[in-house]
């Protein structure tokens, strides 16, 4: 079993100041695979304060520093990257083919990206010909508190540290105490590549313990969370009393609006898309919205995608999902399947308990919903595993008033080859990224929500700015 009980503060691994022991489990057997310890106000202060001593030098380094920092970090990212698989699909229970080719490749795909998006910030500007004695500059917000969630872990811990390095930004990080593993290598991997003393920090815990504590600090100037819409409220209530900046990336309901003249692989890609990481992504395709002319025919393809779709632990090698993250999940989404039994909806495949074979493990058996309507839970609410539900629509107005009809507005889908009606729905959807006949989103594109999504935007350009504040300078002296 591991053991991974220190933190990563000012640059060393340190023992927490009071022992407090959790045990992680392994989402396949139900088995602890690790303890680690959770921090206390002790342990955040420390890290805070190693994150403040280290602003000022990281954040007017230059910036060709900043990036040669994160090319190093890539280079030590990439060696590692079986370990960070590895890691992943035993924690939150990712398959290890799934874990090597996504998971942990998404962040060196961050990473990479980042780079790339780094060459088009200007950190100092002219404002306009009309004020050539004005510049407008753009520095680090500060100390950051990074919080990050378990479903996919480098990815969202990518997203977060590697725009606020190169922004000049310090913070600590306090990863998903469900899977913490990975973050603990990021860590090594962020010492190995030589990140000074104090600009990267990682203290273990929970939501009401450490992320309320660095919500809370004084010293901390920004939190950047990821995670449930409920926790996402909470932090920007706790966050309130010292203004400080909150950025949220939080839950999602996309709706999928397949026209019956969609290509004959759409509804295919639709429900496979919502049952990858076993439904547990934020931008999931979870409701799928038929045109009345395909409706049966779609439902019966969903159905055939949900039997042949197999289930099987993470470690086994191969193409299929695993299993649920937790308990916690797995009783979420039972009850959730059971209330849409319960409601009315008919159920075309899977339903309650585990899949045939598997008695052990957080196990849920892909399921298919038709003749749903928007009023049922399993339309509201977010289910975060592999449930998708089948409504039917007759109009283009209708499929836009049901797919707006949600407090989420993370993403949203379009199946259609009509090129007009595509851009029309782009423009009338009402949710932070569109993506259309399976295409997705390119390089460096803005990831993030609208309504109770959450705010700011992740990737490229727009993430490496949100970390940044801009500064209104005039009288400068350009001979200077």
């Amino acid at each position: 079993m591991i053991e991974k009980k220190s933190f990563y503060i000012n640059g060393e691994w340190v023992a927490p100041v009071a022992a407090h022991d959790h045990e992680v489990i392994d989402p396949s057997t139900e088995e602890v695979c690790a303890v680690i310890s959770l921090g206390g106000q002790a342990d955040t202060d420390a890290a805070v304060a190693a994150a403040k001593a280290a602003l000022d030098d990281w954040m007017f380094s230059e910036p060709a520093e900043r990036l040669a920092v994160v090319k190093r970090i890539q280079q030590v990212y990439e060696a590692r990257a079986e370990d960070m698989a590895r890691a992943i699909s035993l924690e939150m229970g990712a398959p290890i083919d799934m874990a090597r080719s996504s998971q942990a490749t998404s962040g060196s795909w961050h990473i990479a990206n980042f780079i790339t998006a780094f060459d088009k910030i200007e950190f100092i500007a002219p404002l306009g010909d009309h004020a050539p004695n004005d510049r407008i500059i753009k520095e680090a917000v500060g100390v950051c508190a990074l919080i990050t969630p378990w479903n996919w872990p480098m990815n969202q811990v990518t997203l977060k540290t590697i725009p606020a390095l190169l922004a000049g930004c310090t913070m600590v990080l306090k990863p998903s105490e469900i899977a913490p593993l990975s973050s603990l290598l990021f860590a090594e991997i962020l010492h190995e590549a030589g990140v000074p003393k104090g600009v990267f920090n990682l203290v273990n815990g929970d939501g009401a313990g450490v992320g309320t504590q660095l919500s809370t600090h004084r010293d901390v100037d920004m939190v950047s969370f990821t995670g449930s819409t409920r926790a996402g409220i909470a932090i920007s209530k706790a966050a309130a009393d010292t203004l400080k900046r909150v950025h949220l990336e939080l839950g999602g309901k996309g709706a999928n609006l397949v026209f019956a003249d969609a290509d004959e692989k759409a509804v295919r890609r639709g429900a496979m898309h919502c049952f990858n990481n076993s439904g547990q992504s934020c931008n999931a395709p979870t409701r799928m919205l038929v045109q009345r002319e395909i409706y049966d025919s779609a439902v019966e393809t969903a159905r055939q995608v949900a039997e042949s779709t197999h289930v099987a632990s993470a470690h086994q090698e191969g193409r299929h999902i695993g299993p649920v993250v937790s308990q916690t999940q797995f009783d979420k989404i039972q009850d959730l399947i059971q209330k849409g039994i319960s409601e009315g909806a008919r159920l075309v495949a899977g339903g309650l308990g585990r899949p045939e074979g598997l008695n052990r493990g957080y196990f849920v058996r892909p399921t298919v919903f038709a003749d749903v309507n928007n009023d049922m839970t399993i339309a509201r609410e977010e289910i975060f595993g592999p449930v998708l539900s089948i409504i039917p629509f007759d109009s283009e107005d209708e499929a836009v008033r049901i797919a707006n009809d949600t407090v989420y507005g993370l993403t949203n889908y379009v199946q259609s080859q009509d090129g007009a009606r595509r851009n029309r729905l782009a423009r009338r959807l009402r949710a932070g990224m569109i993506e259309m006949n399976g295409q997705s989103r390119g390089a460096g594109s803005p990831f993030g929500g609208m309504k109770q999504s959450g705010n700011g935007r992740e990737g490229g350009v727009w993430g490496i700015e949100d970390f940044l504040e801009v500064k209104a300078v005039s009288g400068w002296a350009s001979e200077a």
